[in-house]
């Protein structure tokens, strides 16, 4: 292995629970591939844009011309795919708002989801450009959501499971830290979590 991607999302800092189980699937990666280069990607910080007009039109664009009139407004989308495509693994740890994924992974998402880079379209339908590549989700939730009342309600897993595999990533591994607003989990949900760390295969 010799590139790994790390996606971060929660603005929480150290109170996160997937920044915490994120730094020991990181510890763990680092073991094992003491001489992969892993990228730490924090969209907290960061303050990806979403797509405007000018961006959707250089990133999607089919004529050369307006492509080089508007590689500027597509260099910060062709630096994220880059990193992306040169990545053997892709880890995105990520809280669940509102039952859905926060805005700046999204963000990050349309930016790196690209017509000709990480996808095209051929005669069977559509076929992923970011093949032969792995994938962990570390997700944290408030509530429980792979099992119960409020499973249907989960649309993080389901969603980040679908864009992967639209791009061609389909060996996708997921850790839960879920419960964190239940008192009678809450203390456990963390080391719970990297316990499944320590299980994935990697």
């Amino acid at each position: 292995m010799k590139q790994i991607l790390l996606i971060e999302v929660s603005p929480r800092g150290k109170d996160s629970a997937s920044r915490s189980v994120a730094d020991t699937l990181a510890a763990r990666l680092i073991g094992l591939y003491p001489s992969a280069k892993l990228i730490r990607r924090d969209l907290a910080a960061e303050h990806l844009p979403h797509l405007d007009d000018v961006t959707l039109r250089a990133i999607s664009t089919k004529d050369p011309g307006e492509a080089e009139r508007l590689k500027g407004a597509a260099r910060q989308s062709d630096h994220l795919t880059d990193e992306l495509l040169e990545s053997d693994l892709l880890v995105i740890a990520t809280p669940m708002w509102n039952f859905g994924i926060p805005s700046a992974l999204k963000a990050w998402i349309d930016l790196v989801v690209r017509p000709g880079r990480t996808f095209r379209y051929g005669d069977g339908g559509v076929v992923g450009l970011a093949k032969d590549k792995k994938a962990i989700l570390v997700l944290a939730s408030g509530g429980v959501f792979t099992e119960g009342p409020w499973l249907p309600w989960d649309f993080v897993e389901p969603y980040l499971r679908q864009i992967l595999g639209f791009i061609g990533i389909e060996d996708v591994q997921t850790v839960r830290a879920e419960g964190m607003n239940l008192p009678w989990l809450a203390a456990e949900v963390v080391p719970k979590a990297n316990k499944a760390v320590e299980a994935l295969a990697l």
